[in-house]
């Protein structure tokens, strides 16, 4: 999948009543998993993960890849939407919205979910790829500054040339909050990056 340089001057796509909102936590060399395509213990923070919870409880809808939904429970029964090249449109299955964005578009799909709110976009790369090129409303980007993860899979594709993942949000046209550090001892700090 090839991936241009986003355009800042371009908005996000129409989605009335949504605001689109990236979650990621990234390792400090940008990675949200380890070689194996996995999310190591190193990613896993009890700050972060409470802040990340109470962000998709305030969500109308997470989205995320077909392999995320597989891997990923959902005990509190949120609305999914799982974006998917092997789903044919938008397909109501018993576990969630399958959506296939090559042949719906995202305000389609985000209509079929309800009248607007919150669309948290959680991964994995692909579809955090997808949503940088349509554009996000804002990115809520967590970094744990001591975990290192040579060779596993980057936040977002076009950093493989090692432009990093701050460069891209801000040339898609989003401006970073203050950052905060949610938790010292670790070195996890946030930064919500916002469209201007």
């Amino acid at each position: 999948m090839e991936h241009s340089a986003p355009d800042a001057d371009r908005e996000p796509a129409a989605t009335d009543g949504w605001h689109v909102h990236g979650h990621a936590i990234v390792s400090a060399d940008g990675c949200i998993a380890d070689r194996d395509g996995r999310m190591p213990a190193a990613l896993r923070n009890p700050a972060d993960w409470q802040r990340f919870q109470a962000a998709l409880d305030a969500a109308t809808i997470v989205i995320l890849g077909r392999a995320s939904h597989a891997l990923t429970p959902n005990p509190r029964g949120r609305r999914r939407l799982v974006l998917s090249s092997q789903a044919r449109g938008l397909e109501h299955r018993a576990d969630a919205l399958w959506w296939n964005p090559a042949d719906v578009p995202l305000a389609e799909a985000l209509a079929a979910v309800g009248l607007g709110g919150i669309a948290a976009v959680v991964g994995g790369r692909r579809v955090f790829d997808w949503f940088l090129a349509s554009g996000y409303d804002a990115f809520h980007l967590a970094e744990a500054g001591r975990a290192h993860l040579p060779g596993g899979t980057l936040l977002f594709s076009a950093m493989a040339d090692g432009t990093p993942a701050a460069q891209l949000l801000a040339a898609s046209g989003l401006r970073p909050d203050k950052r905060e550090m949610l938790d010292p001892a670790n070195a996890v700090a946030l930064t919500v990056w916002r469209r201007a």
